[in-house]
């Protein structure tokens, strides 16, 4: 079949081929009912830019990329899953780059690895030091995600990690339940998020006149559904009296159901379960999962924005957005 032209859209939608080169970079002046035109054309007759032509003519690649930790970790699938279909209607694809949180692989992001390739970068470091982005992103545009202090320059989308940790824990009270364990602190993890997260747990039960005990707040040794479940199998072995429990993502909690009813105890009846990030596996444990819900859609959408207007010549200093966030409710910690 013959490709696709810019000339066989505007036919096809009735505009202008300007009008269609506008929609297809992503301009933000088109009325939104043109724009609905010329994507309707563009999904029917199967169009994809010439990439090649694009950046002869204007210097630009019409790609962007994503790096995250880890890919295959259900929060930061479904995020690249938001961002790859969003930057799709918007005229652009999407590289996704996976750091394992290694310093000198998130240093690459933004030193080498990605010039001349993309227009622009969103990116989730862990452990870059703020001094370093600002030194080596120069003039990329870039827009950070998660929990790392941006620079005044850069732009920044998350949700506020200490009240969704908050209002987890607070709902967990709200059933009555007083010994509220958070799962956890991970060794060897220097990051940000947690610490967020385990502050909003203890202000949480501070708020409700309950004392903070140093007992309830598991540690692991990795990041896996397995290490969680560990450390719930040794903290009930060892004595620690819990009715609840508050974990770091949807994988730990996982890993605390299966430990709980493998010592022969129900969720929620004798220890209810709040997982985190809302993803596609709270559907399917037993019972469904509990789970503080960042807005991903929203979130992968403003860190898009941001960055086209980067893209497009914003020189503005570096804007922070935060994102909402819910509690999605579901079996194992259901509303009073």
């Amino acid at each position: 079949m013959a490709r696709v032209r810019l000339i066989d859209v505007a036919e096809r939608a009735q505009v202008s081929m300007k009008t269609v080169s506008n929609v297809v970079n992503g301009y933000a002046h088109v009325q939104p009912d043109m724009r609905a035109r010329v994507q309707a054309a563009i999904d029917e007759l199967g169009y994809r830019p010439n990439l090649t032509a694009r950046r002869l003519a204007t210097g630009k690649t019409g790609m962007i990329a994503l790096a995250m930790p880890e890919i295959d970790h259900p929060y930061f699938g479904e995020m690249a899953s938001h961002l790859a279909d969003i930057a799709m209607q918007r005229g652009y694809r999407v590289i996704i780059e996976q750091t394992l949180s290694d310093p000198e692989a998130e240093k690459a992001v933004l030193q080498d690895r990605e010039a001349g390739l993309v227009d622009g970068v969103i990116f989730q470091p862990t452990r870059m030091a703020t001094l370093d982005i600002a030194r080596l992103h120069d003039d990329l545009p870039l827009v950070l995600l998660g929990e790392v202090d941006a620079p005044v320059t850069t732009d920044h989308v998350m949700i506020d990690n200490v009240a969704a940790a908050r209002d987890g824990a607070a709902h967990l009270l709200a059933l009555g339940r007083r010994r509220v364990a958070f799962l956890g602190l991970v060794d060897g993890d220097i990051t940000m998020t947690n610490r967020r997260r385990l502050l909003g747990y203890q202000e949480a039960l501070v708020g409700s006149g309950i004392r903070p005990d140093p007992a309830l707040v598991l540690t692991t040794r990795g990041f896996e559904s397995h290490d969680a479940e560990t450390a719930i199998t040794l903290a009930l072995e060892g004595g620690v009296e819990l009715d609840a429990i508050l974990c770091r993502d949807d994988r730990f909690a996982a890993g605390a159901l299966t430990a709980i009813r493998a010592r022969g105890l129900r969720v929620p009846d004798d220890i209810a379960v709040i997982g985190w990030d809302d993803s596609a596996i709270t559907g399917y444990t037993t019972p469904t999962l509990t789970s503080i819900a960042p807005d991903k859609r929203q979130l992968a959408a403003n860190a898009f924005d941001l960055l086209h207007e980067r893209m497009q010549g914003h020189h503005g200093p570096g804007r922070h957005v935060i994102v909402p966030h819910a509690v999605a409710v579901r079996a194992s910690a259901p509303r009073a």
